[in-house]
Parts: C-alpha cells; sequence; structure tokens
C-alpha cells in the first residue's frame, strides 16, 4: 500500500482545522446575534428620548412613569412598557379629521367649521396612569366643549365675528370645567392648552346658493321700490305744478269772490277729456265725456269789467 506524503496530511489538517474554527465563529456570532435580537424584541435595554417619557408596568401591577433621558434597563418577562407618551406639543383636531366638521348654529342653519388645539402633557401620572386610553378620553371633551360654543352663536357671529368666538373657546379649554363642579381638561388629564385656532368656518354649497338667491331677490325688490318712490315723487312735483297752474290760471282769469269757480273747472275738464281724445283718435268708437251737471263750456267766461267809478261832483254842479 502506497504511502501518503507527509505534506499532504499536513495539508490536510490545517483545512480541517480552518474549517472548524469557520463553523465555531459562525456559531457564536450567531449566537450573539440571536441573543442581541432577542434582547431588542424584548426591550430590555430601552432608550428615554428627551421631551418624551415611558410607562412601565411591574411585575405586581404597579405602574410607573420614567422620564429621565438616556437608556434604562430592566427585566423581561417581569416588567413590560406599556406606553410611550410625547411631552412635546400635540395637536387635537376638531372632530378629529382633517376636513371641516358640520355643526348646525342658533338659528337652524347648517355651516362646516374645523378647529385645532395645541396642548403639552404636564403632568404624567395623571395624563398615563389616571386614565385609561386619554387621548381619546380628550378628543370627546374636546369636540364636547368646542361645539356647544360654536352652536350656540348665531350664523352671521360666526362668519363675521371669529376672532371672539376664537378667543371663547380657547378661554373654556384652558379655565372652564368640563361640568359645573367638575374638573377642567388641565386638572383631568395633566395637561396644559397652549392654543386653540378656528381654521374654517364656511356655509354649505346649496346654502350658498340659496343665500346668492336671496341676495339676488332683496337687490330686484329694491330697485323696485326705488323705482316706485321715484315714481311717487315725479307724481307728486307733477300734481304740485298742475296745482300752481290751476292756481295762478284762477288768480288771473277768476274773480275774487269765486263766482267764477265752477265755469274755469268745467272748461278743464273739457278740455282734459278732449286731449286725451286727440291721442287717442286711432280705433275709438266711444267718446266719453265727464256729466257736470250742466252744458260744459267750451270757450273761458267774459272777464268782468272793473266796477264803475263813483260820481265825482264838480262846484258847478255836474258829476263826471
Amino acid at each position: 500500500m502506497a504511502e501518503v506524503p507527509p505534506r499532504k496530511i499536513v495539508q490536510r489538517a490545517f483545512v480541517k482545522t480552518v474549517l472548524r474554527r469557520i463553523l465555531a465563529l459562525a456559531t457564536i456570532a450567531g449566537l450573539i446575534y440571536g441573543l442581541a435580537a432577542l434582547i431588542y424584541a424584548t426591550r430590555t435595554f430601552y432608550k428615554v428620548k428627551m421631551n418624551s417619557a415611558v410607562v412601565l408596568e411591574r411585575f405586581g401591577g404597579k405602574r410607573q412613569a420614567i422620564t429621565e433621558v438616556g437608556w434604562h434597563i430592566r427585566l423581561p418577562f417581569f416588567t413590560r412598557i406599556e406606553q410611550e407618551v410625547s411631552l412635546m406639543n400635540q395637536t387635537l383636531l376638531l372632530g378629529g379629521q382633517l376636513e371641516p366638521m358640520r355643526i348646525i348654529s342658533k338659528g337652524n342653519v347648517a355651516l362646516w367649521t374645523s378647529g385645532a388645539m395645541t396642548y403639552r402633557i404636564r403632568d404624567l401620572e395623571t395624563w398615563a396612569i389616571e386614565n385609561l386610553d386619554p387621548q381619546t378620553l380628550l378628543q370627546g371633551d374636546f369636540d364636547g366643549i368646542a361645539k356647544d360654543i360654536l352652536q350656540a352663536q348665531e350664523v352671521n357671529k360666526l362668519i363675521s365675528d371669529r376672532e371672539e368666538i376664537k378667543e371663547r373657546i380657547f378661554q373654556a379649554l384652558a379655565t372652564r370645567p368640563i361640568n359645573e363642579g367638575g374638573p377642567t381638561l388641565a386638572q383631568k388629564y395633566g395637561i396644559e392648552v397652549v392654543s386653540f385656532v378656528l381654521k374654517e368656518t364656511r356655509f354649505g354649497d346649496k346654502l350658498v346658493e340659496a343665500t346668492e338667491e336671496k341676495k339676488r331677490r332683496e337687490l330686484i325688490a329694491e330697485a323696485e321700490n326705488y323705482a316706485a318712490d321715484q315714481e311717487a315723487s315725479r307724481i307728486r312735483k307733477l300734481y304740485a305744478a298742475y296745482l300752481d297752474s290751476i292756481q295762478a290760471l284762477q288768480k288771473a282769469l277768476g274773480s275774487p269772490d269765486g263766482t267764477t269757480d265752477n265755469a274755469l273747472l268745467d272748461f278743464l275738464v273739457q278740455q282734459k277729456w278732449a286731449s286725451a281724445y286727440e291721442k287717442n283718435q286711432t280705433g275709438q268708437h266711444t267718446v266719453v265725456i265727464q256729466n257736470t251737471g250742466s252744458a260744459p263750456n267750451l270757450v273761458l267766461p267774459a272777464p268782468q269789467q272793473a266796477p264803475a267809478q263813483a260820481a265825482v261832483e264838480t262846484p258847478a254842479g255836474e258829476t263826471k
């Protein structure tokens, strides 16, 4: 049997040794990676960021808020990270959505409005430990307070007095109790209300169309009233001018004792009907002449002569 050269045996042993070492290193690396992944998955080591906090639940059921910034360690399976809380400014939308929310004003008019409240958690014990799902609870109380104030306003104030209504809602959110004798939002949730913004307040599309139609009708009615006023003014002016002309004619042709008034009136009436007949001769079959109780005069009465002067006796006994 042929003998294997010593050099080849050394080479095979070297290769096997290298392979075993590589396999051992891979196994150790895998174990280390698996252990690290397990620790990371169980969050045995966790980090608390600035302006953030972590709420831990201990094995005995005790809950603890961790606010110290940095890395922390906990016992897996004996403690549980219940929640992470941000202590920075946060925004809560009216109705919990970006789209405007439908409300009913005091005058039973539907409007669309949107708003946002900015708040900051100040008491983590109250926020995370005393309240179950505090975000949802705060959303309901915020919507209730804001809608109570918005729906108590008249529609014109909701459109024109936005600044006043915004400040009223902010004061209610910051200082007013949720119920009479109850806690405020700050007391109930351990927060500070930073600001409130009323983003949008508008009518619905159908209401806008109805409002525009109403304005159009109001403008038409106003124009008709103005035209009627102008016509009435014109008639009053014509009547005054006609009355002045009659008075001037009566003064020029009539007698001071009024004996010619009836004859003058009959003449003017007859002239009125004659003028109307001349303007409407086409297609006329009947002419109506007002009955004055006597035959109307077609000419003016002759003016009366001046009264005779009294006779004056002359020294010779003659009269002039």
